[in-house]
């Protein structure tokens, strides 16, 4: 989202202000009705992020701005979006689908990236890695770059969102990454017992397709990983289907699954391993020997507190013992 939080009383009181001095100027057309709130949204992220002061000038300037983002995404094209400090990637204006820094092209930005990482805890040096969904590239450049072991196939059915890796400094195609555009059903379904580890994060501007959620598919995504690969999946907490898929997930996966709720967010990270269920006896990150300081990189705290919870949770089920 473009926003999380609310701004400080003061600000918000000078940005109501601005807005309706606004309002009075006959020269600038707003957005129609349905689209106030979201304007008023965006306006106060940008002024923030930016470091603006809420005057009239800047914000009739993003008020504008916002207008053209509405223009852009009504063609139904992906577009990309530049502020100071940050590129992003949008389907339309009421989703950030994908963010980098600029100045740190390689980092991962937005908090659910950090958290789907968390494999890293039993697997911090997978050879082959599936993506579904390939975005700006956060996940792959981020596992281009601290895993130089691994070779990284991504699927990104749109080749609208393919001809944009340029701009998020994605590499090109080599014998450690391969992007290709397809299905990301199709990709699985190509994939017998390949990859260690496979991460899907494959959304349009409608949310997850149909394909990438259906019992079908999470049993080809089993199929896919090498024994004892681990399967990453970024879902909507919020949204009332994504209990449906957690289920479907879990009867694929012969009930080895466990969802991650993503701080700051709405996002909800569920992983399952092929094979015995992960346990944090499994956790080999903090080991002897490591090369990269993954807790400053990635958010593995979130990972640990959910597979911790789901334990527990399976103790008091009778499902395991203590």
């Amino acid at each position: 989202q473009l926003r999380s939080s609310r701004p400080p009383p003061m600000f918000d009181l000078r940005v109501r202000a601005g807005f309706a001095r606004l309002a009075a100027e006959s020269w600038m057309r707003m957005p129609e009705l349905g689209l106030l709130n979201r304007m008023r949204d965006y306006v106060e992220a940008m002024l923030l992020a930016e470091g603006l002061q809420p005057s009239v000038v800047n914000i009739a300037m993003l008020v504008k701005n916002f207008a053209k983002l509405i223009q852009v995404s009504r063609e139904g094209k992906p577009f990309i979006y530049q502020k100071r400090h940050t590129i992003s990637l949008l389907f339309d204006v009421f989703a950030v689908q994908s963010e980098m820094a600029i100045d740190a092209p390689d980092e991962l930005v937005l908090g659910y990236t950090r958290t789907m990482m968390g494999f890293l805890l039993f697997n911090p040096d997978p050879r082959q890695i599936g993506m579904i969904g390939l975005g700006g590239g956060s996940l792959a450049k981020f596992c281009y770059r601290y895993l130089p072991d691994a070779a990284i196939a991504v699927a990104e059915i749109d080749p609208g969102v393919i001809a944009l890796r340029e701009h998020f400094k994605i590499p090109a195609n080599d014998a450690r990454l391969e992007v290709h555009c397809i299905d990301g059903a199709d990709f699985v379904r190509q994939a017998e017992s390949r990859f260690d580890v496979l991460m899907l994060d494959g959304f349009d501007r409608l949310g997850l397709p149909q394909q990438l959620c259906s019992a079908q598919f999470y049993d080809d995504c089993y199929r896919a990983l090498a024994p004892g690969g681990i399967l990453v999946a970024n879902l909507f907490g919020n949204a009332p289907e994504t209990p449906v898929y957690l289920d479907r997930l879990c009867a694929s996966f012969n009930n080895t699954v466990v969802s991650v709720d993503v701080p700051d967010s709405l996002n909800k990270i569920a992983f399952a391993r092929k094979g015995e269920p992960l346990t944090l006896d499994h956790a080999i990150f903090n080991r002897p020997g490591a090369e990269v300081d993954w807790g400053r990189l990635v958010d593995l705290a979130s990972t640990v507190r959910g597979v911790h919870l789901a334990h527990r949770a399976a103790v008091l089920s009778g499902e395991l013992h203590s």
